[in-house]
This record gives C-alpha cells, sequence and structure tokens, in this order.
C-alpha cells in the first residue's frame, strides 16, 4: 500500500519528469511480477537516459514489439501505477512511452 502522504510528496518529481524525452539504454520483459502488480504482466521495464543527461527506470507502456529497441526515443507520461489502496486513492506515476 502507498501511502496518500507519499504520493503527494512525489508530484514535484513528478512534474520535473512529465514530457521529458530520451533514449532507451536497456530493457526488460517482466513475466512474473512482485506482489501488487500481477495484473500487469507481462510488462516492460525500461531505463531511459533522458536528454538532461540523467538517467530513469520506469514501466513501458503503449508499445509494440518493434519499440523493444536500445536507442528507441521515448517521452514520459502521468500513468496509473497500481490499482486503488483501501482509501481509494489512485496511485499514479512516470511511465515512458515510444515517440
Amino acid at each position: 500500500m502507498i501511502s496518500p502522504v507519499k504520493i503527494w510528496r512525489n508530484q514535484k518529481k513528478i512534474k520535473t519528469l512529465l514530457g521529458c524525452k530520451g533514449k532507451i539504454i536497456s530493457w526488460s520483459k517482466i513475466h512474473v511480477p512482485p506482489a501488487g502488480f500481477e495484473n500487469q504482466a507481462p510488462y516492460v521495464v525500461v531505463i531511459v537516459s533522458l536528454e538532461s543527461g540523467k538517467n530513469y527506470t520506469a514501466q513501458f507502456v503503449d508499445w509494440e514489439e518493434e519499440h523493444l529497441r536500445i536507442g528507441q526515443r521515448v517521452r514520459a507520461v502521468l500513468r496509473r501505477t497500481r490499482e486503488p489502496g483501501e482509501e481509494g486513492v489512485i496511485p499514479y506515476g512516470v511511465k515512458f512511452k515510444p515517440l
């Protein structure tokens, strides 16, 4: 469970990443996910080198097989990360989608 306070504190970090572009430097397809992500499997996690020079790891969304390659251009987007908890708070976070 993610605390609503933690979600609130991450807003500034999320806001600065949205819309940032970069390139995939590594990726992995997850078939056996950790607890809380079972309904999303299989899914892809990418390591992206942003244009700012920083690297960021996140889930890859809206992709097709031809997008799974080193050097693929991507953009950071806001997406739901998990199912709502007991409080009914829907957690959102940064994911990447292909350009």
